[in-house]
């Protein structure tokens, strides 16, 4: 008997939803179960942070963004440097440019459209997050499918396909277990068991309030699903970043819109990619000292970057910031020219 066999117990989203009015995280973003529906504008923006991040990493930045710019409007009216400044750390920039544009159209059309549908036309909102605001703020019947709920749903039906091709069957067996009513409360609690219950590594079957349903603890080895498909090695790539300093500031530049780190403030560097190394060639002939090497991962490839430091006279040519460095914390870099700093910084002193 194949998962899409099996009878659905109706019974399901009602014991779930019992475990969560007891056993619901508290999160800043979040109503207590049975309160009336949050904001949506907080529900958008804590969805859109924590895509591909944890929540105890969120959490800072959902409330410096909160205190800086409370609602919709004001994130419409703000400069985007500086909120992708406030993002800095977070990775994934293209959300943080979105979230602007998001917010602007938002604004415009006099607050969030409520179903799932409309919430999909705007800027940077995929079918998780629309399903996610849809259900969460608003209340209508969704089928929201995260990476917690992904595992839980796997593992409830023991469905054997892989991924990527079992996130249909995944999420035709969420759409049969979502209740009409509290669907956002329905949604959270599959979070939250996913978050603390029926964890990757390690489930914690006899904590679950589903375990009696559950196939995949039936099976005896409830952890090997979802079945995930093998890693490609990634990508070895090599570039320099160059710290050019004067009078006590640091030249920073901005990357180009488009593009790894799009829009940050960073570091000059030799134009280094997930596809290519850099060129190595320096922003200013004359002498140049290495400063040691840093390493990062992004999706897509490994990175070690040679900071560089300028001991020439000549100024930089193009558009670009003398930064203070003694407020260098204060520049919104992304975490790579973080590190980038930080070791300039180190062998200065």
């Amino acid at each position: 008997m194949t998962a899409s066999d099996k009878t659905i117990d109706p019974g399901i989203s009602g014991r779930l939803l019992d475990w969560y009015d007891a056993h619901a995280r508290v999160l800043p973003w979040r109503a207590p179960p049975g309160e009336p529906p949050p904001d949506p504008y907080r529900v958008w923006l804590s969805e859109v942070m924590l895509q591909q991040t944890t929540v105890s990493a969120v959490k800072p930045y959902f409330a410096r963004f909160v205190e800086a710019w409370p609602d919709v409007d004001a994130l419409a009216a703000a400069d985007e440097a500086e909120v992708m400044s406030a993002w800095a750390g977070l990775g994934y920039y293209s959300r943080a440019r979105n979230l602007v544009k998001c917010a602007a159209e938002v604004a415009a059309r006099g607050g969030f459209p409520q179903s799932e549908t409309e919430l999909r036309k705007l800027p940077g909102l995929g079918a998780y997050t629309a399903a996610a605001v849809a259900a969460i703020a608003f209340g209508e019947r969704a089928v929201v499918v995260d990476a917690n709920v992904e595992r839980v749903v796997a593992r409830l039906f023991a469905i054997e396909e892989p991924l990527p091709i079992a996130r249909k069957a995944i999420r035709e067996r969420a759409d049969a277990i979502t209740p009409h009513k509290r669907a956002g409360d329905f949604a959270q609690a599959m979070m939250d068991l996913g978050a603390t219950i029926c964890t990757a590594r390690d489930p914690k079957c006899l904590l679950c309030p589903l375990a009696d349903q559950c196939e995949g603890k039936r099976s005896g080895d409830p952890a090997r699903l979802p079945i995930k498909p093998a890693r490609k090695a990634r990508p070895q790539r090599k570039g320099r970043a160059y710290w050019i300093e004067r009078d006590g500031a640091v030249w920073l530049v901005q990357r180009p819109g488009k593009g790894m780190l799009g829009g940050m403030r960073a570091l000059p560097d030799d134009g280094w990619t997930a596809r290519t190394d850099g060129s190595g060639n320096p922003p200013l002939a004359g002498e140049w000292a290495s400063l040691g090497v840093v390493q990062h991962v992004f999706t897509h490839a490994a990175l070690t970057l040679e900071v560089m430091r300028y001991s020439g006279k000549d100024a930089p040519k193009g558009q670009g910031d003398w930064w203070p460095v003694d407020r260098i914390d204060e520049a919104g870099l992304p975490t790579l020219f973080a590190k980038a700093a930080r070791l300039a910084l180190a062998q200065a002193g």
